[in-house]
């Protein structure tokens, strides 16, 4: 029997402010920005007071002090934000049987078929009380046939509220409001929309597909479905990586060698004790350079499989003095490992020992009972803030409150 789809999607309001709030109850009521703090830092989150002055994500932090000047600037900590991200995961990965985590804030939650035992607005009502109890977080959530409209419902949805969109209905919902509220409709294609005299998703219903195709191509394609409410995407729990990878954009550009190249081989011995936890190797890797001009140069090196830091750091090092142009100041630096595949290290017969490999062995016990850095290379003491977090257990990537994204 295939039953009407029904796709919850819920976000955590201003989670990283309402994270704060939980650990300062005297920030309640106040404009909270979080971000970096420097020429270069961007706003993470900000609280709706501090929107009222027209501050919003992504803006230069400059700007948003400026916009508001009596606001509380916090820098932020990714790894308690992590923490109650995992807190608010567990709730609903006991309550529902199929969701997906598409951000550290932010889920899509298939019901499909537990209306015949259940009622699937009243569990997800019910789920979102739990999780506010449970968690002392604010959330939001909309409910509908599909991804696309249940997101643009939660928008509508918020502060702390929900939204049921009932089936047939997408398209009035769906009319009256802004383009931009379309996911994927950004800056650039919002102006290209605008250009032609569209400011409302009504407009895009009116509009024959082929015309939107024709003038925005296969983006227009998908923007014309999703503002007629039509969105087959499947919510998908897990899927196994293919590859990963750490950047670091400074907060001034830099030609210091011995900085550089200490960042490099934290960057890539991080990601080779992430292999080895996840029991995966590598057979390939990158590294990526990015100027003070915005010229941004990548290289990358097929290596045997390999999950070891004496075989892969070398490997990078040598693709950044390939790369690396004295003459320049660097703004961005990054390394990749891909092609990775299932297995534990395989002993290399001329390179390996039995001596390494039991080294190996302790610096990565250690690391898993007092942390990823109880054990570093010393050339790599300096870097402290290299995103540590395990990509092989299906939860994404902490997003540091303190970094440009």
């Amino acid at each position: 029997m295939s039953y009407e789809r029904s796709i919850v999607h819920m976000d955590l309001d201003t989670f990283f402010v309402s994270c704060e709030r939980l650990l300062d109850s005297r920030l309640n009521g106040k404009p909270v920005l979080i971000g970096g703090t420097s020429d270069r830092g961007v706003v993470a989150s900000c609280s709706y007071e501090a929107r009222r002055f027209g501050i919003h994500s992504a803006m230069p932090m400059r700007l948003a002090k400026q916009l508001c000047p009596e606001a509380i600037i916090l820098r932020g900590n990714s790894g308690v934000y992590t923490k109650f991200s995992q807190n608010v995961t567990e709730v609903i990965k006991e309550a529902v049987p199929l969701y997906e985590k598409t951000s550290v804030d932010e889920f899509y939650i298939d019901l499909t078929g537990m209306d015949k035992f259940f009622g699937c607005h009243k569990l997800a009502s019910e789920l979102r009380q739990r999780i506010i109890k449970e968690t002392g977080l604010p959330i939001s959530f909309g409910l509908s046939i599909n991804k696309t409209v249940s997101k643009i419902a939660t928008g509508e949805a918020k502060p702390n509220n929900e939204i049921r969109i009932l089936s047939g209905t997408e398209k009035p919902f769906l009319a009256p409001l802004s383009v931009k509220k379309i996911p994927m409709v950004g800056n650039v294609t919002y102006k290209a929309l605008c250009d032609l005299g569209v400011k409302r998703i009504k407009t895009v219903q009116e509009m024959p597909m082929e015309l939107m195709h024709r003038v925005l191509g296969q983006n227009g394609l998908s923007i014309w479905k999703k503002a007629n409410g039509i969105d087959n995407s499947p919510v998908v729990q897990y899927h196994e990586r293919k590859s990963i990878s750490t950047e670091r954009t400074f907060n001034k550009d830099t030609t210091d060698v011995a900085k550089l190249k200490g960042i490099i081989i934290a960057m890539a011995e991080n990601l080779a004790y992430q292999l080895r936890r996840g029991n995966k190797l590598t057979a390939c890797v990158t590294f990526k350079i990015r100027y003070s001009d915005f010229q941004t140069y990548t290289q990358q090196q097929r290596i045997p499989y390999s999950a070891m830091d004496h075989t892969i750091i070398p490997v990078v090092l040598d693709l950044y003095r390939k790369l690396y142009n004295r003459r320049l100041l660097v703004r961005l630096i990054g390394v990749k490992f891909s092609h990775l595949v299932e297995g534990g290290h395989q002993i290399n017969l001329f390179e390996d020992n039995e001596k390494q490999l039991h080294l190996s062995e302790a610096i990565d016990k250690m690391r898993e009972r007092y942390g990823d850095r109880a054990v570093i290379n010393a050339a790599g003491m300096e870097a402290k803030s290299i995103s540590r977090w395990n990509p092989f257990t299906g939860e994404p990537p902490p997003l540091l409150a303190n970094r440009r994204q």
